[in-house]
């Protein structure tokens, strides 16, 4: 594969070597329905040929509002055969958010797949010529149905430039507006082929996609690893049948964010109280068919590789994982640098880092310990915007993360914070909330955290219980918290000494606007909600206090 230079030719190139393997395997009314490269491929060629009888100028941006599914893939692939440019949007966004997307991306179509909320979510889009797909339940004026039946597949495909841009993705955005990243067709195969370097992952590789496809670790690590080895996607129907559909996938590879891990763990825990379990592992015999039955149910007993990214995840969840014989690695990178930066291996896992370069990868820190990437799939920049761009490279043309790290003496990086969710306490003094709160997700009583402190002596920390937490008493749980904060406080200067938890009363989501799609935590909309009560919370007697 060393000759492919961008994602369409090497579908192309598994099109034709081997037509009939199964590519897209979609769960729907409790089926699977299976389309192989020639099947895919036919669909693809029939889709790319109506948007080019749109006449739309060379290298339009074309827009992409659904969940994972087969048609999202297709509609990818048919934007790169005719030419264009792929906006992908996350499902998840209000119509706000959308139209501030389409917009500013001057998309000249929209394509409209697997949704749940179309309803509240179309008013974005009024103005814009629409394809939606008719088995996902959209009917608009034109459907993906509909240009199968009326479109013969194209036949002259033209192969892209290595370095015309192929997506412009909007970053999920924890600290303001998202901005629009724009990759090349090489920075996505080159992406690609690193990972697979680095993972050594076979050809016909099987994929279970579930997280955004309009979130670049989904989009490379999944859609790109699997037109690079000719593997297969397989897709979820719902969230209600994700474990089944896991389960009876059970894929190569399995890449989830860490509350996905959680969950796991929570879900587990229900069946099988801990005192149990550690009973059970003790015993030879049953410890060995007890973890292959877990790994079965959990859809991870053929797996490869078992992943986690986009956010730190807690020591004590892997540790607990390991006892069980599953060895989830942690993975870094971004939108910027195509993920590829740092990860672990099964074989060179250590615990709390989030490993070394990946193929492909060198990075340097800065005089203040800013982690700084570079490799052969950086970013062209951010669209309409040069002046940000030039922000986020150095002198040398290293991708300035803005993420905060430090190397130990074997090479591994370990992520001590975010230079913007650096704060100051009234005392003056700086507070950098990342490495506390990874120690405080130790205690499986805590879903998120949100350690906070402008304007006050000490810093505080607002807790989102996980359901563990939640079925506890409000006595239980506040020494549950306490007993956290007493252990974490000795290891920490004077002036981050964590003074009050407070429990939330309303869970962060994507929906309230408090996380990203991606499961991370919107800061700064945390604190402009809740800082006009910091003071009161921290004046008051109860060092927990529930909101």
């Amino acid at each position: 594969m060393k000759n492919i230079k961008s994602p369409l030719q090497a579908f192309l190139h598994w099109e034709e070597t081997c037509p009939n393997k199964v590519f897209l395997r979609q769960h729907i009314n409790g089926e699977i329905e299976t389309l192989s490269f020639k099947e895919s491929g036919r669909q693809i060629r029939q889709i790319a040929q109506a948007i080019l009888k749109k006449e739309l100028p060379p290298k339009s941006n074309i827009a992409l509002l659904s969940k994972n599914c087969d048609a999202w893939i297709m509609a990818d692939l048919a934007i790169m055969m005719s030419g264009h440019v792929s906006i992908p949007i996350y499902p998840t966004l209000n119509d706000k958010s959308i139209k501030l997307i389409i917009e500013h991306s001057d998309s000249k179509l929209l394509f409209v797949g697997k949704l749940d909320n179309y309803e509240s979510q179309k008013n974005a889009f009024t103005h814009i010529p629409k394809i939606s797909v008719e088995k996902y339940g959209i009917n608009e004026s034109e459907t993906w149905e509909s240009l199968l039946e009326r479109n013969e597949p194209l036949e002259k495909i033209s192969l892209p430039d290595p370095k015309d841009l192929i997506t412009i993705i909007y970053t999920s955005g924890t600290t303001g507006n998202p901005k629009g990243v724009m990759h090349s067709h090489e920075n996505f195969i080159n992406a690609a082929r690193n990972i697979i370097n680095t993972l050594k992952l076979p050809t016909h590789t099987s994929y279970f996609s579930y997280l955004p496809l309009s979130h670049i670790a989904e989009r490379i690590g999944l859609e790109m690893g699997a037109l690079y080895v000719g593997g297969s996607l397989t897709f979820s129907e719902s969230l209600d049948s994700f474990a089944s559909n896991l389960e009876a996938t059970q894929p190569d590879l399995f890449f989830a964010v860490p509350r996905i891990y959680a969950k796991f763990q929570e879900k587990i825990l229900e069946g099988l109280p801990q005192k149990k379990l550690n009973t059970l592992l003790k015993i030879p015999i049953l410890n060995k068919i007890l973890k292959n039955k877990i790994k079965q149910k959990l859809g991870l007993s053929k797996a490869l590789y078992v992943a986690s990214g986009a956010a730190p995840l807690s020591d004590s969840i892997i540790i607990w994982f390991k006892k069980l014989g599953i060895e989830i690695i942690q993975a870094y990178g971004m939108t910027e640098d195509c993920i590829i930066s740092h990860c672990n291996l099964p074989d060179r896992n250590k615990i709390g880092s989030v490993g070394k370069f990946t193929a492909g990868a060198t990075a340097k820190l800065s005089d203040i310990g800013e982690i700084c990437v570079k490799n052969d799939c950086l970013m062209l920049g951010y669209y309409k915007d040069p002046e940000e761009t030039a922000k986020v490279f150095d002198d040398t043309g290293y991708l300035k993360t803005g993420d905060l790290g430090e190397y130990d003496h074997d090479g591994y990086l370990f992520i001590t914070g975010r230079a913007k969710d650096q704060f100051k306490t009234d005392k003056g003094k700086y507070i950098s909330p990342a490495p506390m709160e990874m120690l405080l997700l130790n205690n499986s009583d805590i879903e998120q955290i949100c350690i906070v402190g402008m304007g006050i002596p000490q810093p505080i920390m607002l807790v989102i219980p996980s359901e563990t937490g939640k079925n506890k008493s409000n006595f239980d749980l506040s020494e549950s918290l306490l007993n956290s904060i007493l252990e974490i406080n000795p290891t920490l200067e004077k002036h981050e000494k964590i003074e009050k938890a407070i429990v939330m009363k309303e869970d962060w989501t994507i929906e309230n606007g408090l996380l990203t799609p991606t499961m991370k935590i919107k800061r700064s909309h945390v604190e402009k909600i809740h800082s006009p009560m910091y003071r009161a919370w921290f004046d008051a007697e109860e060092r927990v206090l529930f909101e």
